[in-house]
Parts: structure tokens; sequence; C-alpha cells
């Protein structure tokens, strides 16, 4: 039976820094986008309101119409027993029933006013809310072409970068397997932390790519000795040495060229 290959640092090194270069690949890409999907979100968001605020105020003015039909058959009710009342005034007996009716008469006209007068204010109300759903109309219209080309617009960048990205996001899978759960999940943990999701980084001219601040020459001989994995006291970031960082560079840029 053969004998299952240690992994070394040196190698855990290698597998995270590959990593990192293909995530930093697929961020470059999604920031090729930069603000449009969040853009796109709002619009959708914002002409999604404004349905609704058309709805509601449709709702408001068929709720008035139907207290205008209301209005109107309480009228022609009210003109009704007028009419009623005011035919059996001529055959009344007495003072008493004339006056009696004679109430009843005014009442309904009082009935009329009151109800024509509620009509009259359903009808601004009605009025108002059409100025209201018109210029909503005209801001939702206005919107929903800003909508079209913004979508338009991500649609040919996500088209150019599709093939890259899948084939990014493959590699990625591929290269987390490589590497064990402890040290991937300390990987993202910092890359969530930490500015342009770097989380591996090389020394450079004696500094950490991630903060800039000089490594002592004790830590660059212990780094470029890949024996342990070496954290960045500033910046939280993993550092490996330039060397290792340029061979891997160069691997990655091939496998994707």
């Amino acid at each position: 039976m053969a004998k299952k290959k240690e992994v070394t640092v040196e190698d855990k090194l290698r597998a995270l820094y590959d990593l990192q270069l293909i995530d930093s690949r697929i961020d470059e890409i999604k920031n090729v986008s930069g603000e449009l999907p969040l853009e796109v979100e709002d619009l959708e968001d914002e002409i999604a309101g404004l349905n609704t605020r058309l709805s509601n105020f449709a709702e408001d003015i068929s709720n008035l119409e139907t207290e205008i039909s209301n209005k109107k058959l309480l009228i022609e009710e009210s003109k009704s027993l007028a009419k009623k009342y005011d035919e059996q005034q001529k055959k009344v007996r007495n003072n008493r029933e004339f006056d009696s009716l004679t109430k009843e008469i005014e009442y309904q006209d009082l009935e009329i006013q009151l109800a024509e007068k509620r009509i009259n204010e359903y009808l601004v109300k009605i009025e108002q809310k059409n100025e209201i759903i018109n210029a909503t109309k005209e801001k939702l219209e206005k919107q929903e072409t800003h909508l079209k080309h913004k979508k338009a617009e991500l649609n040919d960048i996500l088209k150019e970068t599709e093939k890259d990205q899948k084939m990014l996001d493959k590699k990625s899978i591929e290269f987390s397997k490589s590497i064990d759960e402890h040290l991937l999940s300390a990987y993202k943990r910092i890359r969530k932390k930490v500015k342009n999701g770097l989380a591996v980084v090389s020394i450079e001219r004696g500094a950490s790519g991630g903060s800039f601040f000089t490594i002592p020459p004790q830590v660059q001989v212990e780094i470029g000795n890949r024996k342990k994995i070496t954290i960045d006291e500033y910046s939280g970031r993993i550092l490996v040495d330039s060397v290792l960082a340029a061979e891997e560079k160069t691997k990655i840029d091939k496998l994707f060229s």
C-alpha cells in the first residue's frame, strides 16, 4: 500500500496563496460591475413601491366612486320621499299633520344638500388623487426606462465575464478542497475582515503587502523557511515570502492563459 504523502507547511502556504490569487481574480470580475447590481436592486424596489402606491390610490378612487354612487341613490330616495310627502300634504285634514309632513320634507331636503356636499368633497379628493397618480405614473415610466438601461448594462458585463467567472468559481472550489478545514475557515474569516479581501500577502521589500509595516529580519527568515504559518501582527493577514508568491503567480497565470 502506497504511503500517503505528508502535507507540509509549504504545501499549505502554496495552496492558500493559489486560492488567494484565484479569489482575487473573482473579486476583480465582481468589481467590474461596480455598484450596478445594487443600483438595479434599488430601482426594482422603488418601482415595486410606486406600483403599490398606484394600486392603493386606484383602490381609494374606487371606494370614493362607490360612495358617490351611494350618495346619488340616497338623493334619489330623498327626492322620492319629499315628493311623496308633498302629495300627502295636499290631502291632510289638520295643521298638525301638515306641519309634520313639512318637517319630513325639510329633513329630506337637508339629506339631499348633505349628500351633494359629500359628493363634491369626494370629487375633489378624486381629482387630487388623479393628479398624484399621473405624477406617480410619470415617475414610474422614467424609473422603468432607467432600470431597463441599467439591466442591459449589467447584463452586458455579466455576459463578458460569465465564462471566466464560472471557471474561476470551479477552480476556487477545487483549491479549497486541498486545504484543511481549520485553515480554510481562518482564511475565509480573514478575507471578510481585511481590505480588498486579501487574506494571504507576500513580503515585498521587507514589508507586509497588507499593512506595509516592516517585518523584522528574523521573522522574514522564518517566513522564507516555510516551516510555520506566520500572521502579520498589524493586519492579521497570512504572510508568504516573495519567491513563493512569484512562483505561484506564474503557475496560476499559466493555468488561466
